[in-house]
């Protein structure tokens, strides 16, 4: 059943949308700054050849860098000054999400309200500088043998002050990004990181339409295949956008207390469970965790010796590892099944859930307050999470299929599409949330002109 909320939000006019001038200030400024983005990702680094970087790329293409291409919007295959993008700071956040949850002194951290929080995004920005500079480091290393088996030099001038110089422009890219985002959360729309996501994987469209069309009139792409794609992407999108708002609501109950009036009114109020708690998370990890030691052996420059056992067991599991073969997408479904339960246990806490509610003195009808009502809150979120991981393994896989099947690079994959989409909604969700602020506001102004007048 909606909530009054969501009647209300249901019903909102976006003839509205031009008297909120705040509103269309902040999306103007979200645009500016995406725009930022998308001009920085083509300032390369300082004494790199693009030229032969873009060769040099494309002999390497299907490892873990591929990834990382989509999320930075291209600047990694570019190697421009934000070649790392945000992954850095979603590492960082994740492991410290991760010790919050194990280590006592970083949870009791947590426990400490917004003061805690912003301690923990101090250790994060520290983790996210570590992260740069030490990924920084490997980057500009490879970069200097990248490609020197067959004779291209994609460094001018390799060395130790080349390394030193990209590493803290990689460092400064990546920062400048966090900064921008957290000045899109602040005075634009949705959550900055997200959004610069979003457009760095929505601005690899085009180049996908474009390639789509040239494989068409060239006769090397089926009408059928195209029609197909066109139909899997929208199911996907629909899919997604209903299991992401999906939710177990759980009714809390509250005792009876005395209103103004003498009135004994006991409170209730519900507890939503996403189905899919862990959100992107278990697909990025997988598909990184599998496509590790394909980038790797690309960067060594396919320089494993065959002859050899260890060589040959190497090179076989690195071909089963392929993307599209089975043993790859079967690891991949997995993956995805593990760490959706294991980031879920990490993010949700049913032991201190269930102590906040009894301290607050409420409790889920029929289960008793205290272990029982953790327990139950465990066997229901259990049950919703096998639900979530089925989900996000068919969405994540089911490109993989496709590609695999047809042969056509599917732009939006499994894990782009789970952002886009997520991303999108999320946005909206804020536009309307702006404009019903607006709504009231005028119907507040509207009471007191009536209150005057009388």
């Amino acid at each position: 059943m909606a909530s009054r909320a969501d009647n209300i939000a249901s019903n909102l006019s976006l003839a509205n949308f031009s008297k909120a001038t705040e509103l269309k200030n902040r999306i103007w400024f979200t645009i500016g700054a995406l725009i930022v983005f998308r001009f920085l990702s083509f300032v390369p680094l300082p004494g790199v050849n693009p030229l032969i970087l873009s060769d040099l790329y494309d002999q390497t293409r299907g490892g873990i860098l591929d990834l990382f291409n989509t999320f930075s919007g291209g600047s990694l295959e570019r190697m421009s000054l934000i070649a790392l993008g945000v992954m850095p700071y979603i590492t960082a956040s994740i492991v410290v999400q991760l010790a919050a949850a194990l280590h006592p002194t970083l949870a009791a951290l947590k426990k400490e309200g917004t003061v805690g929080r912003q301690k923990l995004n101090q250790y994060t920005r520290y983790g996210t500088v570590f992260l740069c500079a030490i990924q920084g480091w490997f980057l500009a290393s490879g970069l200097e043998s990248f490609g020197a088996q067959s004779g291209m030099q994609a460094v001018v001038d390799p060395g130790v002050m080349f390394r030193i110089g990209a590493v803290i422009s990689l460092v400064g890219g990546t920062m400048f990004l966090l900064w921008l985002g957290e000045q899109i959360t602040s005075r634009g729309i949705g959550n900055g990181v997200s959004l610069i996501i979003m457009a760095g994987i929505v601005a690899q469209f085009p180049t996908f339409v474009s390639n789509l069309g040239s494989g068409y009139s060239e006769g090397s792409i089926a009408t059928g295949i195209i029609v197909g794609l066109i139909a899997m992407v929208v199911i996907l999108i629909l899919v997604i956008c209903f299991m992401e708002r999906a939710q177990r609501r759980l009714l809390i109950q509250y005792p009876k207390r005395a209103t103004q009036r003498g009135m004994m009114q006991a409170d209730r109020s519900h507890l939503p469970l996403k189905l899919n708690t862990a959100g992107v998370i278990p697909p990025i990890f997988a598909s990184s965790l599998l496509l590790l030691p394909l980038t790797i052996t690309q960067f060594a420059g396919n320089s494993v010796d065959t002859d050899t056992a260890a060589g040959g067991v190497l090179q076989s599991v690195l071909q089963y590892l392929q993307h599209g073969q089975p043993l790859y997408m079967a690891l991949y479904g997995l993956g995805i099944i593990f760490f959706c339960f294991f980031y879920t246990a990490i993010v949700f806490n049913p032991e201190e859930t269930a102590d906040n509610l009894k301290k607050n003195g409420g409790f889920i009808p029929g289960i008793r307050p205290g272990k029982r009502t953790e327990e139950y809150l465990d066997y229901v979120l259990t049950r919703i999470t096998v639900i979530g991981a089925i989900y996000l393994t068919i969405v994540c896989v089911l490109p993989e299929y496709m590609i695999a099947q047809t042969g056509v690079p599917l732009f939006l994959g499994g894990t782009s599409l789970l952002i886009v989409v997520n991303v999108t909604v999320d946005t909206i969700s804020q536009i309307q949330s702006h404009l019903l602020a607006h709504q009231y506001g005028d119907l507040i102004k509207k009471a007191k002109l009536k209150g005057r007048l009388r």
